[in-house]
């Protein structure tokens, strides 16, 4: 891999992970902003470790692991930088599976957030799909079974990799929304820091497959899945401890990163179905659309709204 596209493949996994955190990052502040300062201290060194290094660094790993056993778990680590033809071998005949899985997560989240999460209209047609569960489950349900359709005709393991992915994103959907439910008793002074700590951490954990399943999309390099993860990982911390507002106000940021999951959904997917996505085209895409969902919030800020519809 040429060095101008290492660069750009962390880069582009730093702003992927820093985006898609936003939402973690407040929840972080604001149960932070019930806690004892030592153990705001804790959560935000001890703690940056298990997130960073463990978490982000580990889930990677153990993903190529488990999608290419015959490999090994040294093997799934060192894949990346091995001149072993075995290894090298072994992961790109897994990989469809592996990106057919992480598409098809990623795809359930776009359309989980298209048609449950509350949002200010920007783009036409956000209306139509706003609020409706049965939508939601009808479109997941379409685009599953198109998916494996297609994937029986290629490979039996990636129609089964594409049904563990919408199994991962019902259990992961399952956790935060039980997480989302214990909020407000996260808040009462009476509720330990310790706990709240625990709280974090697991919370911190299911928002870091969002992440590190787009990962994939970049490169199949754990190590530089480590990098640019770990790095974007480290940027949402500081924002935590300094002022996550001045980030929230940027209304239209978790719209640049949803509609960058879906695109780069699409992409893996046409990955994994053996057409040819040069290593550019990700990260280039999550500037582009970040960089214009960045653009409208900015407008906003310096002249208030123009011709929105509110929901």
């Amino acid at each position: 891999m040429e060095l101008f596209t290492i660069v750009l493949v962390i880069a582009g996994l730093c702003v992927f992970e820093v985006i898609n955190s936003i939402d973690n990052a407040i929840i972080n502040a604001d149960v932070l902003s019930t806690m004892q300062q030592r153990y705001r201290k804790w959560f935000l060194f001890t703690g940056m470790f298990f997130a960073v290094f463990v978490v982000r660094g580990m889930l990677p790993w153990l993903i190529i692991w488990l999608s290419t056993p015959s490999v090994g778990p040294v093997g799934a680590f060192t894949a990346s930088f091995s001149n072993n033809p075995r290894i090298l071998e072994a992961v790109k005949a897994s990989s469809p599976t592996l990106l057919v899985g992480a598409a098809t997560f990623l795809l359930f989240l776009f359309l989980h957030w298209l048609f449950m999460e509350p949002k200010k209209v920007l783009i036409a047609g956000e209306r139509f799909f706003q609020s409706n569960y049965f939508m939601f489950n009808a479109f997941a349900m379409v685009w599953l079974a198109v998916i494996v359709w297609f994937a029986l005709k290629i490979k039996t393991a990636m129609a089964f990799g594409a049904v563990i992915g919408a199994t991962v994103f019902y259990i992961v959907d399952a956790i935060r929304k039980y997480a989302e439910g214990k909020q407000h008793q996260l808040n009462k002074k009476n509720f330990s820091d310790i706990g709240k700590i625990f709280y974090l951490e697991v919370l911190d954990a299911t928002f870091s497959i969002d992440g590190v399943t787009g990962a994939f999309a970049f490169t199949l390099s754990v190590p530089l899945i480590l990098v640019g993860n770990s790095i974007g990982a480290l940027v949402v911390r500081q924002l935590t401890i300094k002022n996550i507002n001045a980030i929230h106000k940027y209304r239209y940021l978790k719209k640049g990163a949803m509609y960058s999951i879906f695109l780069i959904s699409l992409i893996m997917i046409l990955d994994s179905f053996g057409y040819n996505v040069p290593g550019w085209l990700p990260p280039s895409i999550t500037f582009a659309v970040v960089g214009y969902f960045f653009y409208r919030s900015k407008e906003d800020l310096n002249h208030g709204p123009r011709n929105l519809k509110h929901k």
